[in-house]
């Protein structure tokens, strides 16, 4: 079966959980309910049509920015490239449809979003929660991370804290809760 673009709105039912693959590239996955909806014209009331189940799964950068966004209960578009894949079991025969995700955002239709521009780099410390603190050297299956330099300040205090650059190079605390910034600066 051929892999297909789509776009698709729903309700995230499950928390996000948040990995890397073993070449090291950060993962993000959750669970989407997407439920159509029609209107009885006799009655005049909304009727709840099929529920149809996807897995999302987003990578790399997408990844950070979806733990730090997406909480469980919250309507979300989700655009990406639909996979249905199929294997037999006792007998039965099973299928699994995931979005492998280029996009993931709020469905505003629901209510009100703020976005926060984030830097370039991945927020490795949102999906790996096991990353280096600042001034700690430690070797990837990629490469080594970035060395700490003269100027890079230590910042100690929490390890499951989450820092992003801003737009002019400093180092931005992140409410891991709200996925909002928590202080001005570091």
């Amino acid at each position: 079966m051929s892999d297909t673009t789509i776009t698709i709105r729903g309700f995230v039912a499950t928390e996000i959980k948040s990995g890397t693959t073993p070449g090291g590239v950060a993962t993000a996955s959750f669970r989407i309910g997407s439920t159509s909806r029609r209107r009885d014209k006799e009655t005049g009331a909304w009727m709840d049509g099929h529920t149809n189940w996807f897995l999302v799964q987003g990578y790399r950068h997408l990844a950070g920015s979806m733990g730090c966004s997406i909480r469980k209960g919250q309507p979300v578009i989700v655009v990406g490239t639909l996979k249905i894949r199929s294997w037999e079991r006792d007998g039965r025969v099973y299928y699994s449809h995931t979005i492998d995700a280029d996009a993931v955002g709020h469905d505003l239709t629901w209510g009100t979003a703020n976005f926060i521009r984030s830097s370039t780099k991945p927020l490795l410390s949102l999906v790996d929660q096991d990353a280096p603190l600042a001034g700690e050297h430690r070797a990837g299956t990629d490469g080594p991370f970035d060395e700490p330099g003269d100027g890079d300040e230590d910042l100690g205090g929490d390890p499951a804290a989450a820092y992003i650059e801003d737009t002019n190079g400093d180092l931005v605390s992140l409410d891991l809760e709200t996925g909002e910034l928590a202080e001005s600066g570091v």
